[in-house]
């Protein structure tokens, strides 16, 4: 029996599809956290101010949300496995590349294709997840997504790491293409040679429990974005933080969403999706209501802590659901919560500036603890 037959019967998987979306997952998060240290040192090499690269930024999110649905059909007709292998190469040839370009025209471009790379990845990873999981009978896609978020601090810390000790930007990310090709190739045996069940159009808009999916998924992720991009500056501009450590404050956050991620299933299998999401939503509102209206400093932190520990499992559990729904078959559905969710992250940074702008940046991070509250009042009429 071959391994689609046995999974798709499903039995428990072996241990190399197993392995292989795991080691997936990790390259997905090494990927884009190696781009992070670069940042200052592209914008240095192509003499750029802040809103110039901001809009630079753009092009990262905009690769991504384009590939996302075409990844989801490629992968239905080709399987995971090509999809996977091809958009890591993607990455592999792009990361130099970013460590490189000093024109404007050329950065961009290796940036949106990246961008491609890693939002295929993104998307793709969960296909396979969703199907592995479903397969074993067992809860197993918070463990997944922690190891995108240890993959996330290997690659952030490892390049910096190796920045600090004098390697150029070429250097540091030739040993993340190495590790990162190496893992793939171990990977690839494990990578499915097929996507989802079902028959389906290549592309479609969300409709019934997907839509429903994916727009919790972009309050989830539209919080996450606010910890990232906005954390930091409530640190400096309202409890007068030093800018050194201000980072702390998503440090805080990043911290407790991973060994969330990493220990989550068993709670997830102890507790129950719909308890999780009430939970998780609950303590994530909390948290940022804490950060917003306590005036210590240190109460920030431990808010930004519990925003961390809410968020974690609530993505992971709304994947579970995806693969659990029966409106449109997962190679469609994946892709268009993935896309639904990385709007939240670009989307949601720049609305909570507006509101700052016109309002204030506490009332800003309060709507988003109102909309947490949200997310947790939807879960009972998720069917998971």
């Amino acid at each position: 029996m071959n391994a689609r037959i046995t999974i798709e019967a499903g039995k428990a998987p072996g241990r190399a599809e197993l392995a292989a979306t795991r080691i997936a997952f990790f390259v997905a998060g090494l990927g884009i956290a190696a781009w992070a240290p670069l940042v200052p040192y592209a914008k240095a090499r192509t003499s750029l101010d802040d809103g110039a690269l901001g809009l630079l930024l753009l092009c990262l999110g905009a690769g991504s949300i384009l590939a996302m649905p075409l990844s989801g059909a490629l992968a239905s007709r080709f399987g995971c496995r090509r999809v996977l292998i091809g958009a890591s190469l993607l990455v592999a040839l792009m990361l130099p590349a970013l460590a490189t370009a000093a024109q404007l025209p050329l950065l961009g471009l290796a940036l949106f294709i990246f961008g491609a790379g890693i939002g295929s990845l993104d998307c793709v990873i969960n296909i396979q997840a969703v199907i592995v999981e479903r397969a074993s009978g067992r809860s197993m896609m918070s463990g997944f997504h922690g190891l995108f978020s240890v993959g996330g601090i290997a690659g952030a810390a490892g390049v910096s790491g190796l920045l600090m000790l004098g390697a150029t930007p070429l250097f540091a990310t030739l040993i993340v293409v190495a590790i990162l090709l190496a893992a793939m190739a171990w990977a690839a045996s494990g990578l499915l040679p097929y996507a989802g069940k079902g028959e389906g159009p290549a592309f479609a808009i969300p409709h019934g429990a997907v839509l429903f999916i994916g727009v919790l998924c972009f309050v989830v992720f539209l919080a996450e974005g606010a910890m990232l991009d906005w954390s930091a500056v409530f640190l400096t501009d309202l409890r007068q933080v030093d800018a050194a450590y201000a980072g702390l404050g998503y440090a805080a956050f990043a911290s407790t969403m991973t060994i969330g991620r990493l220990i989550g299933d068993r709670f997830v299998q102890r507790l129950g999706p719909q308890r999780i999401i009430i939970s998780g939503g609950l303590c994530a509102a909390a948290g940022l209501v804490l950060a917003t209206l306590a005036p210590s400093w240190l109460a920030g932190l431990a808010g930004y802590a519990l925003v961390g520990a809410g968020c974690s499992n609530i993505v992971p559990v709304l994947y579970t659901a995806v693969g659990r729904q029966k409106s449109m078959p997962e190679h469609i559905a994946v892709p268009a919560i993935s896309t639904l969710g990385y709007a939240g992250i670009l989307v949601g940074p720049a609305a909570i500036g507006a509101v700052a702008h016109l309002a204030s940046l506490p009332i800003a991070f309060l709507i988003v603890a109102a909309l947490l509250i949200g997310v947790a009042a939807s879960a009972p009429r998720l069917r998971i």
